[in-house]
């Protein structure tokens, strides 16, 4: 993955930070080493990073709370783009997506940060994995080992 930290350099931060798991919380590393996509839909998007629930309600940043919205200056307009979930104008923190399509309607509302660089089929893989009620995988989709290069 690319991030984007030219143009949304708190937003990259905060995932490379969850990436590495160099932010603690009480000694322990927090971050996305073991942690599963809990939404997948296909022609869409597949979203993770809910380290803290699993079922998409956690939410966890390293600046203690959500964050703003950094800014809307990049576009959902490709396959791979990684963006933040969010439930609302400014509350981003640990929740991500990776778009499957151009994602327009998104424009606006969620702040994208980042690219696949590599692993679109990956990504196809977990697009096509079969769900069940929410969109959850009945399959674990779980992110085994993260870090930065």
């Amino acid at each position: 993955m690319e991030l984007f930290k030219d143009v949304v350099p708190k937003t990259a931060e905060n995932f490379r930070q969850l990436c590495t798991g160099e932010h603690k919380k009480n000694g322990v590393p927090q971050g996305y080493k073991g942690c599963q996509f809990h939404r997948v839909i296909k022609d869409f998007m597949v979203q993770g990073g809910d380290f803290l629930k699993g079922d998409g309600s956690g939410s966890f940043s390293i600046y203690g709370e959500p964050f703003a919205d950094e800014n809307f200056q990049l576009k959902h307009s490709a396959p791979g783009l990684l963006s933040m979930a969010n439930s609302g104008p400014n509350t981003n923190g640990c929740q991500f997506f990776i778009t499957c399509a151009k994602c327009d309607f998104l424009d606006g509302k969620h702040v994208v940060f980042g690219r696949l660089v590599d692993g679109l089929l990956t990504l196809r893989k977990i697009e096509n994995v079969p769900t069940g009620p929410n969109n959850r995988p009945k399959l674990p989709v779980i992110i085994s080992e993260c870090g930065e290069m």
